[in-house]
């Protein structure tokens, strides 16, 4: 496991957060090839969608991000298809079940063509993303939710366990369909279109400062990420500075809602191994967190407080929010977590469990803490620096660990509690020094037609939104969770592990399943 060094210089920036590089290639063929060869020269392969009758991939490689689409041709009935790039690129293997579930392009080749996030009953529509649709109320989408799930494995014994929707505990709503012949987990599937909201098609028509409210909640443990990351979009576009004030704050927020999520998912570990202590004590810190959020912003998820041009300026004075009770929360923070460390029958459950090596972190473009647990060092405040993370000193690289497990898992977001915790001291202590006053710049009151692009690092990860403009609103607008990316290893975490590993497993992901089904 490599020890976070602080007090070092940030890196710079691969790319400044502008508008992204679009590359138009001629017909699918073409597009599929040039795909296939820029991951293979070592772009990252971060997102796939269909805008109207355009397929489009979103890669970040040497020189930032870059979007490479093509024209495609569809039948009478609205679908297409291309060459699928998941047998070569296999992080692309979800992203092109949902742009088929979604805009109704079939990926020829594609080796589980299965839906995703909307079986569809016959005669629906579907929802088309990017598409104008002139009367919302003719638009038929029917989602057949009943429909039988997939069955991979048969033999003696062998039986599938429908676990979920819904569950005990206020756990989301998704399905999981568990082959077994009793204790081993040898194959899984996942069925997350339990939550469906049509969150794409929202987007569609409105205004920046209108949109961001529903960004905020693609992902409501998230509401901070999401809002930055569309935020920086519109900006991008627009050409509108923040001013520092606002640059810093933003900062604290994302910091504060990446603090309040990894100690939740040490509470859910805790509640996994029945540590009735651990659990109330951790929980505990979440709501004192969660609370400071609500002081600084009216929210205790922090929504309404980022805004396109800067921040909401906060209810009180960040430097009175953080003051001596804050320093002590630390401490407690430190002591639980050294305690639950040192359990044996804690980290019994979580060695070994759940493992992703480097490799398959690496093929699958893995984001977050589970990426990062596996050695796959990806995070936007690294790669691509915004906001506060451009001044504020930055250990040398991301919180990493090499095993690849529940506990590595859980190590990396301890890690990065510590570096949330020094990088809010380090902002409130900067905020202080500013003489400008402004909390907002210039709001972005007209956006430019064309592409634009943001990315934040959420909790779990990095959050990316490819929004299209035109006459001064969105036309299409992708919001890409984390959890839509990493979810897809959940497939792959099981090897030696039972039923008993299973709630360990899906808490160190520590994802949200409202994230995907959109």
């Amino acid at each position: 496991m490599s020890e976070a060094r602080t007090n070092a210089t940030p890196t710079a920036p691969t790319a400044p957060l502008t508008t992204p590089s679009v590359t138009t290639l001629p017909d699918t063929a073409s597009w599929h090839d040039g795909v296939v060869a820029a991951v293979t020269e070592g772009a990252r392969f971060a997102g796939l969608y269909a805008d109207r009758d355009r397929l489009i991939a979103v890669l970040d490689g040497d020189h930032g991000f870059e979007l490479i689409e093509t024209t495609i041709e569809r039948d009478a009935d609205g679908t297409a298809s291309y060459p699928s790039l998941s047998n070569e690129v296999p992080p692309a293997f979800w992203y092109e079940r949902a742009a088929y579930d979604l805009s109704g392009l079939i990926p020829t080749g594609h080796p589980r063509p299965d839906p995703l996030l909307l079986p569809l009953h016959p005669g629906s529509d579907r929802p088309a993303p990017g598409a104008p649709v002139t009367d919302l109320g003719a638009l038929i989408v029917s989602a057949d939710t009943d429909a039988p799930g997939p069955v991979d494995l048969r033999g003696h014994g062998l039986l599938t366990l429908m676990f979920g929707p819904v569950r005990s505990g206020v756990s989301e709503s998704i399905e999981f369909l568990i082959e077994t012949p009793g204790e081993d987990i040898p194959h899984l599937n996942i069925r997350p279109h339990f939550k469906h909201r049509g969150i794409a098609k929202r987007f569609e028509a409105l205004a920046p400062q209108d949109a961001v409210l529903v960004a905020e909640r693609v992902e409501g443990i998230a509401s901070v990420a999401h809002a930055l990351a569309f935020s920086h979009a519109v900006e991008s576009a627009a050409g509108t500075r923040v001013p520092p004030r606002a640059r810093l704050l933003r900062v604290v927020y994302a910091e504060l809602e990446r603090i309040a999520n990894h100690l939740e998912c040490a509470m859910r570990l805790s509640d996994a191994a029945g540590l009735s202590v651990a659990i109330a004590r951790f929980a505990w810190h979440k709501e004192l967190v969660m609370r400071t959020m609500s002081t600084l912003t009216g929210s205790r998820f922090g929504r309404g407080a980022v805004i396109p041009g800067g921040v909401r300026a906060p209810r009180v004075d960040p430097v009175v929010a953080f003051d001596a009770d804050w320093s002590r929360l630390r401490n407690r923070i430190l002591d639980d977590r050294r305690r639950v460390m040192r359990t044996s029958s804690f980290l019994d459950r979580l060695r070994g469990t759940g493992v992703l090596d480097a490799d398959y972190a690496r093929r699958w473009a893995l984001v977050g803490p589970i990426g990062r647990a596996s050695a796959h060092a990806v995070d936007a405040r690294w790669q691509h620096p915004y906001d506060g993370y451009r001044s504020l000193p930055l250990p040398a690289e991301p919180a990493l660990d090499t095993d690849g497990d529940a506990r590595a898992r859980l190590r990396v977001r301890w890690q990065e509690v510590d570096t949330s915790f020094d990088l809010i001291e380090r902002a409130v202590v900067a905020l202080d020094q500013i003489e400008d006053s402004r909390w907002s710049g210039d709001r972005p009151v007209t956006v430019p037609d064309g592409p634009a692009l943001g990315v934040a690092e959420g909790p779990q990860g990095e959050v990316l939104y490819s929004v299209r403009f035109e006459g001064g609103v969105i036309a299409r607008c992708l919001a890409r969770s984390p959890a839509l990316h990493d979810l897809v290893a959940f497939h792959d975490a099981f090897h030696t592990d039972v039923f008993t590993d299973f709630a360990f497993i899906e808490a160190s992901f520590g994802l949200s399943y409202a994230g995907v089904a959109m």
